[in-house]
C-alpha cells in the first residue's frame, strides 16, 4: 500500500497492522517475503489487457454461431447493462470470498468486502495466510467461473430459437 497516496481507513489501517504482525511472525518461521502488490490503477490496466483477448474471441464465437446485430439492441437492454454489470461486479467479488473463505481457517470470519471510493475499486481480501495455490485458485476463480462460464453458456443459450 505504500503506493497508494490515500489516507487509510481504519478498517484498512488495522488490516495492514494485523499483516505486518503476521508478516513478521512467518518470518521468524523461515519464511520469505516476496512484495507482488501493485496499485489499484495498475490492476486497472493489466485486467483490461488480459480481458482483452478473452473479450474479443467470445465476441467472434457468438458472432459466429448468432450472427450480431446491433439493430436488435433496444433501449431496455442499455438500460439493464450497467445493472447487469454492477451485479457481475458484485458476483465476482463474492467468489473471491467463497474461494478464499473455504480454505481460511476461520472461513467466511477471515473475509472482508469493500470499496476504495477514490478509485471506485471494489476489493475483497482475506486476513489470514494462505497457501499460494489457493491465494491463485481463489484469485482465479471469477475468470473461470465468470469468464469461462459465461463464454461456454451464453453462445449455447442464445441459439436457441
Amino acid at each position: 500500500m505504500d503506493n497508494d497516496k490515500r489516507k487509510l481507513t481504519e478498517k484498512e489501517l488495522k488490516r495492514k497492522n494485523d499483516f505486518e504482525k503476521i508478516s513478521s511472525e512467518m518470518q521468524q518461521k523461515g519464511y520469505k517475503i516476496k512484495n507482488v502488490v501493485i496499485n489499484t490503477q495498475k490492476a486497472k490496466y493489466l485486467a483490461l489487457l488480459v480481458m482483452l483477448p478473452f473479450m474479443a474471441l467470445t465476441f467472434w464465437l457468438y458472432n459466429n454461431v448468432n450472427s450480431f446485430n446491433l439493430d436488435g439492441i433496444s433501449w431496455g437492454y442499455a438500460v439493464a447493462l450497467p445493472l447487469l454489470i454492477l451485479c457481475l461486479i458484485i458476483v465476482h467479488e463474492l467468489i473471491h470470498g467463497i474461494t478464499w473463505g473455504i480454505f481460511a481457517k476461520n472461513h467466511f470470519h477471515a473475509i472482508d468486502f469493500g470499496i476504495v471510493w477514490s478509485t471506485l475499486s471494489p476489493y475483497c481480501t482475506c486476513f489470514e495466510p494462505l497457501k499460494k495455490w489457493q491465494y491463485l485458485l481463489g484469485t482465479a476463480m471469477p475468470t473461470l467461473v465468470l469468464g469461462g462460464g459465461g463464454a461456454v453458456a451464453a453462445p449455447l443459450i442464445f441459439a436457441i430459437p
